[in-house]
């Protein structure tokens, strides 16, 4: 992958519930920020392949009732590890098995939504958080 792509990079990430909590996670390409998995589309991927192949792979979860939740821009944050300008396209999932963590993960939390908004979060999954608690409904 070249320093600086010509074209900005289209990412997926889940917020995923479990038995009434949702899975957060701690990285270091987010600055040791909490976020939830996800990762790179590769060539020729369906998105939502590309979100099942990256939950597999960062916390060993198989997804169901995969919905779409929103699109979110990162222009060069600085909340990330290095200038990048990707296209975050985030879905609401519920989540099967056990969390295996892979080589990014350095921490990993199940808590209830509500409790999530306490977390040193990045700034798009706090956005992510906050519309699932919107869509919920208090529920």
């Amino acid at each position: 992958m070249e320093d600086r792509p010509q074209y900005p990079i289209p990412t997926v990430g889940a917020l995923v519930e479990q038995g009434g909590r949702v899975l957060l996670v701690r990285t270091p390409k987010w600055r040791g920020l909490w976020g939830v998995p996800g990762g790179k589309v590769e060539w020729g991927e369906s998105l939502e392949k590309a979100l099942r192949r990256e939950f597999r792979e960062e916390v060993g979860l198989d997804l169901r009732e995969v919905r779409f939740a929103l699109v979110q821009e990162a222009i060069f944050s600085p909340e990330f590890y290095k200038p990048t300008h990707m296209l975050l396209f985030n879905y609401f999932a519920q989540g099967e098995g056990e969390v295996r963590p892979g080589e990014e993960i350095l921490e990993w939390a199940w808590v209830r939504p509500e409790e999530g908004l306490s977390f040193p979060l990045n700034s798009f999954t706090r956005v992510l958080l906050e519309t699932y608690l919107v869509v919920k409904g208090g529920r």
